[in-house]
C-alpha cells in the first residue's frame, strides 16, 4: 500500500484531469518514474507561467497524449525536484499533504511541504 508524507494511505490527487505517472489519479511512483512525479499541488497562475519558463509547458492542451492543458486550481502530480525548484524561486503552488507520496521525502524536505501546504 502506499503511503503520503504523513505516513498514512496515500490519497488521490485528482481524477479530473486524470493525474499520476500512471495516470490512476495518485501520486504513485516506481522505477519507471524517473521524473519523481510524487508532490501533489494544486497548480497556481503563477506556478504554470514558471514551469513555462523551464521548459515544461503543462497549460497548453496536447490532445495526442490525452492532455488537455493544467488551469489554475487544478490538482496535478508535479515532478518532486521541479516543485522544489519552484519553491526557491518563491513560485510553489500549494500541496495536498495526505496525496504526496512518501518518496517525494528523497527530494523535498517534510517541513518545506507542511510549510507550503493547502490551508
Amino acid at each position: 500500500m502506499a503511503r503520503n508524507v504523513l505516513g498514512t494511505t496515500l490519497q488521490a490527487c485528482s481524477l479530473d484531469p486524470l493525474t499520476g505517472f500512471t495516470r490512476n489519479g495518485c501520486c504513485e511512483t516506481g522505477p519507471e518514474d524517473r521524473g519523481s512525479h510524487t508532490v501533489c499541488a494544486q497548480v497556481t497562475e503563477e506556478f504554470l507561467a514558471f514551469s513555462i519558463v523551464r521548459g515544461n509547458d503543462l497549460s497548453t492542451p496536447r490532445p495526442e497524449f490525452g492532455f488537455e492543458g493544467l488551469k489554475p486550481g487544478d490538482r496535478w502530480c508535479l515532478c518532486a525536484a521541479r516543485w522544489m525548484e519552484a519553491a526557491e524561486a518563491g513560485m510553489a503552488p500549494p500541496v495536498i499533504l495526505e496525496s504526496t507520496h512518501e518518496n517525494a521525502l528523497e527530494i523535498v524536505s517534510l517541513a518545506d511541504l507542511k510549510y507550503h501546504a493547502l490551508r
